[in-house]
């Protein structure tokens, strides 16, 4: 296997970049009802979406990561031969989860879609989902109604029902966030903790945090005077966007650029670096070093 390193546009062939994880990839349940979920907050899969992914009994193998990082901890990855289960959670257009979707249906990712979740039914990325004959829930439960809630919609999700149809009913294994404007609540955070991933259109640890999302992290950028942006693909902890980096992808900041240029040239590179970083969590491609950093590797 062969190092992945920061991707600058100006180069050529697929890119993306390095960091580490040892994911343990849990037997691929049945989709059943749960006894404890109540009823109303039970998953209901479409007979489509059942037919496309099909449940069957799931292998391991062991990959061992070696590499020249002697400084990194000896670890091995089990992948499921099954494709990964992942919960995509989404509050826009969803342009990200579109690009992830595409990149599973030509086989570019060794995963399935078992679910979305979303704050914001009707959005865009529920609409295809829906579409596409993917299951969606609403989360997370609140008092206040959800504007464009479609009639047929399941009612809100509070965090252990999610918790409960993530892990014991769809068997999920990986949360994705693409374009998720919410705070992640830690007890979900802790369930999936180094199997969290999240995409900032900016260069983290710079032009992060809270309120800082979309075009106001353009904003920020061209106000500071930079000469470079870019998205960071990194794993999720309990706050905004301080979480391991994973991957980088670089774009200049031109001099005329306004927020809306340099938005549609980093949106560009999202959707290249995130269904590679998606793909190596799903196959079992990530190590950690032993200070924490995560490694991503190419498939050869």
């Amino acid at each position: 296997m062969t190092l992945l390193s920061i991707i600058f546009p100006c180069t050529t062939g697929n890119a993306a970049v390095p960091r580490m994880a040892v994911m343990h990839m849990s037997p691929t349940p049945q989709l059943t009802s749960l006894p404890n979920v109540p009823t109303s907050h039970r998953l209901h899969v479409s007979s489509n979406f059942r037919k496309r992914y099909h449940c069957g009994e799931s292998s391991k193998r062991s990959l061992a990561c070696q590499g020249s990082l002697h400084k990194a901890a000896a670890s091995s990855s089990i992948r499921s031969k099954m494709p990964a289960k992942l919960a995509v959670f989404v509050s826009g257009g969803g342009s990200n989860f579109r690009a992830i979707h595409d990149a599973i249906l030509s086989g570019h990712i060794h995963a399935q879609i078992a679910v979305v979740v979303s704050d914001a039914p009707g959005c865009g990325a529920w609409a295809y989902a829906r579409q596409a004959g993917i299951p969606t829930v609403c989360y997370p439960h609140s008092t206040r109604p959800y504007l464009d809630m479609p009639a047929d919609a399941p009612p809100p999700l509070d965090t252990p029902s999610l918790i409960q149809i993530l892990k014991q009913q769809l068997g999920v294994d990986f949360v994705i966030l693409a374009g998720y404007l919410k705070l992640v609540p830690a007890a979900l955070v802790r369930e999936y903790k180094d199997a969290m991933l999240n995409i900032h259109p900016g260069l983290l640890p710079a032009f992060g945090g809270k309120g800082l999302y979309g075009l106001r992290v353009h904003k920020a950028v061209i106000a500071s005077g930079a000469r470079y942006s870019g998205a960071t693909v990194h794993f999720v902890d309990e706050e905004y966007d301080t979480g391991p980096i994973l991957a980088q992808a670089v774009v200049p900041v031109n001099p005329h650029d306004t927020p809306q240029m340099l938005a549609a040239r980093v949106l560009q590179q999202e959707h290249r670096l995130y269904p590679t970083a998606v793909a190596a969590l799903a196959e079992g491609r990530i190590t950690w070093r032993e200070d924490g950093i995560p490694i991503m590797w190419t498939p050869h």
